[in-house]
């Protein structure tokens, strides 16, 4: 009895149920259109993609939609999530394990624990009488000397490798052991971010997430000895069979399917973490930060935590988008695709709301896949009439200026929603007693 009653008290009213079913019924129509229109090779390869989306717009709208943190690093965890499932998954590289190389990454990892625990015994000196003033001169020092001796050593790794091996290669484990551990350093990083940078205002913290997006890149695309930089990693492995014989179909439905799975199962976990207690003292810290705070909650730790929450399907799904193309590009990594349309995707569907975020993933990706070949198909119906009554000879760059043509249509949406559904498409549900 208890149990119904507290179903009853989560579960939306019908109007709310009404509304989701309307769109998803609407978002069902122009699946089908575009299936028909494009054919189901290509529509399914939408699908899969627009799948992975999904989960980088959840974990969006955990820290947004929860939590009102302002993120606009997302390509960061995203990459570094990409880079840490192709070491893992990818097969191993023999002249490696036969050179120094090992030797020197174990040395390394063991003199930036020692670095890290110097750093930390640095910051805890007034512990031991030292005062505020010659503590900061001690962290200082500690820090540069382990600049040096950390910078002086990944120099010496990283051209020994690169002359003898090349890179270190993969570990050759299974797919679906490197998405988990995208997703574990996804969180390792965002946690590291968040000690420094989450006691910054809304506007400081969105800068500085955006910094070490662009530092995380700017890493792994010259790291040659560690992802081989800008000469890629392909072809990357599967969770399922990989197409053959022509059976693309098949083996992107299988793909599609695991994609369609790992997101069902994260929206479950979701939407039961929004209505428990932890998801009401994240709303209510999002909402009034000094009020939570006077009732007793850390709301430095709370913030923490769900900041590194948000980034692991972050990571995880970068990993599937990678695996999925087949390719490790560290260049490949822009914030257009990878921050700004998971930002459109989240604005659209609803901030706040698991459904929307789902909705809001599929519906753009649609958009901004679909829009540059009926662009172009436009294009060249108006270039042959044009020709035809009035002699004009269209433009010889068509092709790439139908391709821009997403960037104006998606914005035209986010125009659209913003104006007439300034909460998006699904709103987060109102609080009901």
């Amino acid at each position: 009895m208890v149990q119904s009653a507290l179903s009853e008290k989560n579960a939306p009213p019908a109007a709310e149920w009404r509304r989701d079913l309307l769109a998803f019924a609407a978002l069902a129509i122009i699946v089908l259109v575009v299936f028909v229109s494009q054919g189901a090779v290509y529509s399914v390869r939408v699908m899969a993609e627009a799948g992975c989306y999904a989960l980088l717009a959840l974990g969006l709208t955990i820290q947004w939609g929860y939590a009102g943190m302002f993120n606009i690093g997302i390509m960061g965890f995203l990459a570094a999530g990409a880079a840490s499932s192709m070491l893992i998954s990818f097969p191993a590289n023999p002249k490696f394990w036969a050179s120094p190389g090992p030797m020197l990454i174990v040395v390394f990892i063991a003199k930036l624990v020692a670095c890290g625990v110097a750093i930390w015994l640095a910051n805890k000196a007034e512990r031991i009488g030292i005062s505020r003033r010659l503590k900061g001169v001690v962290v200082t020092l500690v820090l540069i000397a382990s600049f040096i001796v950390i910078s002086r050593h990944m120099t010496r790794m990283s051209h020994e490798i690169e002359s003898t091996s090349g890179w270190i290669g993969g570990l050759g484990l299974p797919v679906l052991v490197g998405w988990a551990v995208a997703g574990v350093v996804a969180a390792i990083i965002a946690w590291a971010v968040g000690k420094i940078c989450l006691g910054l205002r809304s506007d400081y913290l969105a800068i500085a997430t955006l910094g070490i997006a662009a530092i995380i890149k700017t890493f792994l695309k010259n790291a040659d000895w560690l992802t081989r930089g800008t000469l890629t990693v392909s072809p990357l492995p599967w969770p399922v069979p990989t197409p053959a014989n022509g059976h693309f179909i098949l083996a992107r439905s299988l793909y599609l399917s695991v994609v369609v799975v790992i997101m069902v199962l994260l929206y479950l976990l979701l939407q039961r973490a929004y209505y428990a207690p932890w998801g009401r003292m994240m709303r209510a810290i999002r909402d009034n930060e000094d009020a939570a705070e006077a009732m007793g909650k850390d709301v430095t730790k709370r913030r923490l935590q769900i900041f590194v929450l948000g980034c692991i399907p972050m990571g995880v799904g970068g990993a599937m988008l990678i695996h999925f193309a087949q390719i490790y590009d560290p260049s490949a990594f822009v914030d257009l695709n990878y921050t700004f349309l998971i930002w459109v995707m989240v604005i659209v569907g609803g901030a706040g709301n698991n459904r929307g975020a789902i909705f809001g993933a599929v519906f753009v990706y649609i958009v901004w896949t679909v829009s540059a070949p009926i662009a172009l198909w436009l294009f060249h119906l108006v270039a042959y009439y044009g020709h035809q009554w009035v002699g004009w000879q269209p433009p010889s760059d068509l092709d790439s200026r139908a391709l821009e043509m997403r960037v104006f249509v998606v914005g035209l949406a986010i125009t659209l929603v913003l104006r007439y559904a300034p909460r998006g498409v699904l709103p987060e549900p109102q609080a009901r007693h």
